[in-house]
């Protein structure tokens, strides 16, 4: 009795020990995801402010500022400016989840069915390697392309007798630009990680299927689809989450800042930094900032709550 109450004891002392060691190798990531992530959010105060910067530093400029109220959200839905920004954040954050979504898988189960598998991984190093490219060095890429006298497509068209094309004067092209841009950047990553769900799972599966006489399209349609179904759930959510944030490098050195494209190439986080750099108004940029992360979240949660309500099992929450 008293072996088995010593072994008890040493046993819960063990996990409790364990625990604690656990507990302290995540203390340090825990303390510095608090530190970048929760403090700085203190600054969205800001937006309820008229910040004056003073000689006592930023801390005591931001105490001593005035509140306005709701006055640096007002100056903001006042113009015609808030509609425009959220109506192309909005759609091209739609475009690259859909558009981006698909692509992937498909990328990803190509991948999968390649049988030279050699051939498979010079591929997907081929299609992963723009991930790495910096959008500064893409928007020079796009300028290569579209520019009136060096741009190559100009040249092509000279070249068949067609008179060269403003391309920064044109407003619709570029939401095709913008689109193919990110697709081109983002798809060779995202298919990498749906093809590590792909090859996760079971081949037997696949093996049942054959021997029921089920097509490829079946078994993609069958058991591919449902089973990478959480993942896709987790990057659609992860990708609304992230809709309203934008791609600040895409949309700013892609159109390099042309006045007559922004019509379709403005979004929230250009225009905060535009109106940061033009007016110094730190709390109207700072309102522009909390719209943008308060849209954000309705848009996760209405996406949960539909998941939560049709499949309960992939919901996050």
């Amino acid at each position: 009795m008293s072996t088995n109450k010593f072994d008890s004891e040493y046993s819960s002392r063990f996990r409790i020990n364990k625990s604690v060691m656990y507990g302290l190798m995540v203390l340090p990531g825990v303390i510095w995801f608090f530190l970048m992530t929760y403090v700085p959010m203190a600054g969205l105060l800001l937006a309820f402010k008229r910040f004056h910067a003073s000689t006592g530093g930023f801390f005591q400029s931001f105490w001593e500022s005035p509140w306005v109220g709701f006055k640096n959200f007002e100056y903001l839905f006042s113009s015609n400016a808030a509609w425009i920004i959220t109506r192309n954040t909005l759609g091209y954050g739609l475009a690259f989840i859909v558009l981006g979504t698909v692509l992937s898988i498909a990328i990803a189960i190509g991948f999968n069915e390649l049988l030279n598998k050699k051939f498979a991984k010079i591929l997907q190093t081929l299609v992963f390697a723009p991930y790495f490219v910096t959008w500064v060095v893409i928007g020079y890429i796009i300028w290569s392309f579209l520019s009136f006298e060096y741009g190559s497509v100009n040249g092509i068209l000279k070249w068949f007798g067609v008179a060269p094309i403003h391309w920064y004067q044109l407003p619709d092209v570029w939401i095709f630009v913008m689109i193919l841009a990110d697709l081109w950047w983002i798809v060779g990553y995202t298919s990498i990680i749906y093809l590590a769900a792909v090859v996760g799972i079971s081949r037997q599966l696949y093996e049942a299927a054959e021997i029921e006489g089920a097509s490829k399209w079946q078994q993609i349609r069958y058991i591919t689809i449902p089973g990478i179904k959480p993942i896709i759930v987790v990057m659609v959510l992860v990708g609304l989450g992230q809709i309203f944030v934008g791609n600040f490098g895409l949309f700013w050195f892609g159109p390099r800042n042309s006045g007559a494209i922004l019509s379709t190439t403005n979004v929230i986080p250009t225009y905060m930094y535009r109106m940061l750099m033009t007016t110094e108004n730190i709390g109207m940029s700072t309102a522009t900032c909390f719209y943008q992360s308060i849209v954000g979240l309705i848009f996760v949660l209405v996406f949960n709550g539909m998941m939560r309500k049709f499949d309960n099992e992939n919901a996050m929450f």
